[in-house]
Formats: structure tokens, C-alpha cells, sequence
């Protein structure tokens, strides 16, 4: 619909005047008409297309009003489409499916086929590929992987299209062949559409063994829909604000003012003050390292720690408590003055600050010091001294104070000397976190520890790089992405065992006890007490795990979880066994007048007198800092030759 046609006159004059009135009712009309949007016809032959809607009348894509949550890959309205925000995709790597280039498909090249020399065509048609595909090229199975044919290694990893073969079966149980004719869908499309469709957790774990995270190709890592990666604020890009470190985003939101207008800067004047302040607070602890968007789960527990703190310097509260367990857990001595700065100003701002700590500078500034002992289990649970922290120094009975004061001092384990290597493991180009690409040598045989200050990559070179490079190639589990280049000496080393901090057991029930396997053995003994095996109870009837023998109100759990509308669970001691986690039946059993739930409740010097009838014990002392501390280390050899490490005591001379 044509609305008006106008020319424009040549200067200002009345007629000018009456022309913009004229547009602007044009105008005006023609956006109603059209439900908001107009094409102006020029008359050198252009045409320009206006809307009043945030959208691109060209290629019809809508812009969503800006929003905090269009910034944020959490949110729907955010994040990238392709990868819901994660920057990375999960894709099967070719070079974890085939992990022996210098074999045969025969021989076993294929990790995902396997050795498929002794395989006989069947009803698994994702190994009868593998033969359909070679019949079909004419290929020679006996080749290595390099020495195959471009195309038929392409296919055998990404199959054939559209492109037709003939798959020869035969069941030998059912007497039954025959052949069917399809494309190869080949190794890579079938893990993807295996790891998709199946429910258990240890099928895919199986699958992501031959996969890895790459950079999404939607959002080339930048997380965000492409409508917030193109908004700019001084010439610089969110995604690129997202991906400076600490230091760096403190520089640009110093700079940023002199970029912005007079209206801009009056708009976003009170933000900056904002960020400056807590990107400075991030600064004081010593975090000018990290990048923003640096994920939660990959950063150490000093820079958590940290981080927490410096949340709580920007709040600005007041006459709160603080509660700290080992803040100094992870740092390294030269960021303890930068915590205990951060701590005091806390205190300063009228906080109280309650510390649970080993380190002695951070006593040594306490106002106030109490000393818990003068050991551990039985031989702890009694304050020895208080004060401030030069009247625990002066106090003779406490251990910590004679540290504190100088008397007693750590020492090097008598002057030993150290043993020599038996070999090396190196690995090289770690590139994960804080890893600069640095190669690292190990030496074997020996004991290593690697130290350095929070942050500097020692959880990423060891948990994150070194332990799942040997898993991959000594057990082949494939643990996290591969963020080195190469590692030599692996061939050394018969296993890995890696022990870290997550909790032991694999329910809530575990305990020292079942971690270890001695439970095992206690519950065989009562099973063989005359009055239980009247009964017919057997080794079972003593496990809180199973039904039966436990406490069924509470599921041998000891404890019941009461649900609290808009506030955290509330666990309560079981009415019907009063936390002893068994029924009343199994208790009545007894070994040397001890029920089996008094038996959970000993200590492990108590288990000793009880049970150390039952099989040899052996004990290893190993003192401690000059003599001190003494650790009583208990063995036990059961019967039948099983072999279990108790637990430890200490004592003090």
C-alpha cells in the first residue's frame, strides 16, 4: 500500500516546516498500517526498510530486548543453543577409537572393535561392519590401520552415506544366516547415537571413554547466544570482558570511563564503582590470576577459600560470626599474609571470627587462643590452655605453645639419607588450567612431592593430567580430557592406585569399619556365637545394609531425615532403636558381653582387646617430630591370610 509520495524541498523554509510535519504523519500511518514496519522508496532507486520491532526485517531474525539474564549462559534467554551454555561438546575423538595405529583391525588398532581375529560373523552387526566393509573394498584385514586405504578407514569411522552394502550373518545356536543389505553407519555416528539413547550410567561411561570436549562450533567457546556475544560496552565484547583475568578486568573497568559519554557514564556510574570494589576485594586475597569464568569445580581449595572471603569483604555486614575450618588449607606460606589481612578486616568492620587452624602464623595473630588435647580419640576432648596466644606459649602443658615459643621445632626425619630414583616417567606438554605447556619429570622409586603456591597448577599437573594419563594407558579408562601431549615411561609402572579426598564408601552407611573389610570379619564372629546360629542367623543378619537384622524404621541408618518446608532437612536420633541401628533381636546376640552396635562404637585400641584373640596383630611404631608424637600403626592378619591395615592411635611419652 502506497501511503504518500513527498518531495523533499531545497532549504528551510515554510514549505520545509509543512514537509516534516507531512513525513512524520506519513510515517506515522504507514507503521500502523503495516503493524510496524515501512519501506521508503528513494528516488535515486533505493529502498530502505524500517520497523519499530527489534527484529531484522532482511532475515527475519528477532532481537530480544537486553536483559541481565540474556548475558548469562545459566539462563535459557543466554545461553548458546548448540551447547545450553557449556562452551564445550561432547565428540567422539578417532584417535581414542583407534588406539594402536601400528596394529591390524585383527590385531586389536580398534579399541571400540576389539581383537577381531577369533570373531566370527554373527548377529552383532557393528563388528560385521567391519568384515562387510572390507569384502566390500576389497581391503586386506591383515594391513595395520596406517597402511588401509583412505576410504575404507573413513568408512569404518564414519560409514558409507548413502552408499549400500552387503552384510553376511550367521547364528550357530539358532541355525540360522542370511544377508542384509544397508550403509555402514560406522564407529563414531554408532557411540554417539549409543551414548544418546541409553539409561545406565555405566554403559556411558563406557562411550565417553572414546569421546571428548571441544569447543562448541555454535559459539566457539563463548557460551552465549549470538545475541549477547555481539553486544559491545567500550569497544569490548561481553565474552571477551568473561575471558580476562582479575587483574585484567580491574584494568578495563578503570579504563572504561574515559570511553563512555556524558549520558552513558551517568547510567553506569554507580556499576563501576561496584566492580571496582569487588574486583579489588578479589585482588587483596591474591586472586589476580584467575580469569572470570574460570569453572568452580577446577579451582583449588585455597582459591575457594579465598574467594568466599572475598564475598564476604564486599558485603559490608556487620556483628556477624565467622566460622573458618583450616582457611589456610592449600596456600602456600607466602599467601598466608594476604588471608590473615583479609581475615582482620573482617574483624575490624565488627565481625567476630571463630578459626580453626594448624598454621602458627595464624595463631600467633589470634586474640584470643584455645588449645584442645593433648591428643586424639580418647587421649583428646580437653582444654589445655587459654588466652591470649603469649599465655598458651607460657603454659607448659600444652604441646602447641612449646611449637609456638620455640622449644620444640620440626626436623628433618633424623638426617636420613634420601634414596636414588630407579627410573623416570615424563610427561610432556601439560596445557590444562594454569598449565603453560610445561613438561615434567618424575622420578621413580622414590617418594615425590610437588609444592608451590595456590594456583600454580599442582592439583591440575597431578589429579587432573598425570593421574588420568596413566589410568588411560595402564587400565584403559579414559578420565577427563587429554590436556598433554605425550608421556614416556609409563611402561615401568604396573598400576596407578589414586587416592584422594572423596569420602570413603559408596553410601551414607559406610564407615572405617566396612571401608576397610574388618566389619566383614566382626560379622562373621557373631554369626558363629552358639545363641545366633541357634536361631539361624547368618553373617548377613549383622550388616545394616541388610533387612533382616537392622533397624527397619530407620533402615539401619541410625537417624531419621524429618523434611522442613522452606528450610534445610532436620535428621532426628530413631525413636524405635535409639540410634543403634539394629533391631532388638540381633542386639541380644553378644561377643565377650558386646553387642554388634557396641561393637560399631569402640575405637580401634578397644577392637584390639576384644578381637586380637582372633587372628595375629603386628604394630609399627613411627615417631614424630623428635620423639614427641607417637603413631601406633596396627596390622591385622585374619584367618585364611587376609590382610588389613586397622586404623592408628597416638599416645604421648
Amino acid at each position: 500500500m502506497i501511503v504518500d509520495e513527498l518531495v523533499a524541498p531545497r532549504s528551510e523554509t515554510n514549505s520545509h516546516t509543512e514537509y516534516c510535519t507531512r513525513l512524520n504523519n506519513t510515517v506515522e500511518r504507514g507503521l500502523e498500517a503495516a503493524n510496524g514496519f515501512l519501506t521508503v522508496a528513494l528516488g535515486n532507486g533505493e529502498e530502505l526498510i524500517l520497523t519499530t520491532h527489534n527484529a531484522c526485517s532482511h532475515c527475519s531474525a528477532v532481537f530480544f530486548k537486553l536483559s541481565p539474564s540474556l548475558f548469562s549462559f545459566n539462563s535459557p534467554d543466554g545461553m548458546c543453543p548448540n551447547c545450553n551454555g557449556l562452551g564445550v561438546k561432547l565428540t567422539v575423538d578417532p584417535d581414542l577409537i583407534i588406539s594402536n595405529p601400528d596394529l591390524s583391525l585383527l590385531d586389536g588398532a580398534s579399541s571400540w572393535h576389539g581383537s577381531l581375529r577369533q570373531k566370527v560373523l554373527s548377529g552383532n552387526w557393528m563388528l560385521g561392519e567391519v568384515f562387510a566393509l572390507a569384502e566390500h573394498y576389497g581391503v586386506d584385514l591383515e594391513r595395520t590401520w596406517k597402511k588401509l586405504p583412505k576410504k575404507f578407514r573413513d568408512a569404518i569411522l564414519y560409514g558409507t552415506g548413502e552408499e549400500k552394502l552387503r552384510f553376511h550373518y550367521r547364528s550357530d545356536k539358532r541355525g540360522r544366516s542370511g544377508e542384509i543389505i544397508r550403509p555402514a553407519q560406522g564407529a563414531i555416528n554408532n557411540i554417539n547415537r549409543l551414548f544418546h539413547q541409553t539409561k545406565s550410567e555405566n554403559n556411558r561411561q563406557i562411550f565417553l571413554q572414546f569421546m571428548r570436549e571441544q569447543p562448541c562450533p555454535g559459539c566457539r567457546g563463548e557460551r552465549l547466544c549470538p545475541e549477547a556475544r555481539f553486544v559491545a560496552v567500550g569497544d569490548t565484547r561481553f565474552p571477551e570482558v568473561a575471558t580476562m583475568t582479575i587483574a585484567q578486568a580491574q584494568k578495563w573497568i578503570t579504563e572504561l570511563p574515559k570511553k563512555l559519554d556524558k549520558e552513558q557514564l551517568e547510567i553506569a556510574g554507580e556499576i563501576i564503582t561496584a566492580l571496582r570494589c569487588r574486583l579489588g576485594n578479589m585482588l587483596n586475597v591474591g586472586l589476580h590470576y584467575l580469569s572470570l569464568d574460570r569453572p568452580a569445580p577446577t579451582l583449588s581449595g585455597g582459591e575457594g577459600q579465598r574467594i568466599r572471603l572475598a564475598t564476604q569483604l564486599g558485603c559490608g555486614l556487620t556483628g556477624l560470626l565467622y566460622i573458618l575450618d583450616e582457611p589456610s588449607i592449600g596456600l602456600h606460606p607466602r599467601d598466608h599474609s594476604s588471608l590473615l589481612d583479609t581475615i582482620c578486616k573482617l574483624r575490624d568492620e565488627g565481625n567476630t571470627i571463630l578459626v580453626v587452624e594448624h598454621d602458627a602464623d595464624t595463631m600467633r595473630a589470634a586474640d584470643y587462643l584455645l588449645d584442645l588435647g593433648p591428643g586424639a580419640g580418647v587421649l583428646g576432648g580437653k582444654l589445655i590452655a587459654f588466652g591470649t596466644p603469649e599465655a598458651v606459649m607460657a603454659n607448659p602443658d600444652s604441646l602447641t605453645g612449646r611449637y609456638l615459643n620455640g622449644q620444640l621445632q620440626v626436623t628433618s626425619p633424623n638426617g636420613k639419607k634420601r634414596r636414588k630414583n630407579q627410573g623416570w616417567l615424563t610427561l610432556y606438554g601439560a596445557h590444562l588450567h594454569n598449565l603453560k605447556g610445561i613438561d615434567a619429570r618424575f622420578p621413580l622409586g622414590v617418594k615425590t612431592c610437588v609444592t608451590g603456591v595456590s594456583g600454580s597448577g599442582k592439583s591440575s599437573l597431578i589429579t587432573q593430567t598425570l593421574s588420568p594419563a596413566l589410568f588411560r594407558d595402564l587400565h584403559g579408562i579414559q578420565k577427563g580430557c587429554v590436556s598433554y601431549d605425550r608421556i614416556e615411561g609409563v611402561d615401568q609402572i604396573d598400576k596407578v592406585v589414586s587416592v584422594n579426598q572423596v569420602p570413603i564408601g559408596r553410601t551414607p552407611r559406610s564407615n572405617p569399619a566396612t571401608y576397610v573389610e574388618v566389619f566383614d570379619e566382626i560379622r562373621k564372629v557373631f554369626a558363629k556365637i552358639p545363641e545366633g546360629s541357634t536361631r539361624g542367623y547368618k553373617v548377613n543378619r549383622f550388616s545394616f545394609n541388610s533387612k533382616g537384622g537392622r533397624c527397619e524404621v530407620c533402615e539401619g541408618l541410625g537417624k531419621k531425615r524429618v523434611e522442613m518446608y522452606f528450610l534445610p532437612d532436620v535428621w532426628i536420633t530413631c525413636k524405635e532403636c535409639n540410634g543403634r541401628r539394629f533391631n532388638r533381636q540381633t542386639l541380644e546376640i553378644k561377643y565377650k558381653g558386646r553387642s554388634i552396635a557396641d561393637v560399631l562404637d569402640m575405637d580401634v585400641q578397644e577392637a584390639l582387646e576384644v578381637f586380637g584373640e582372633l587372628g595375629y596383630w603386628e604394630t609399627h611404631t613411627v615417631a614424630m617430630a623428635a620423639g614427641e608424637t607417637i603413631y601406633l600403626v596396627v596390622y591385622a592378619f585374619w584367618g585364611g591370610g587376609t590382610y588389613r591395615i586397622i586404623g592408628t592411635t597416638q599416645s604421648f611419652p
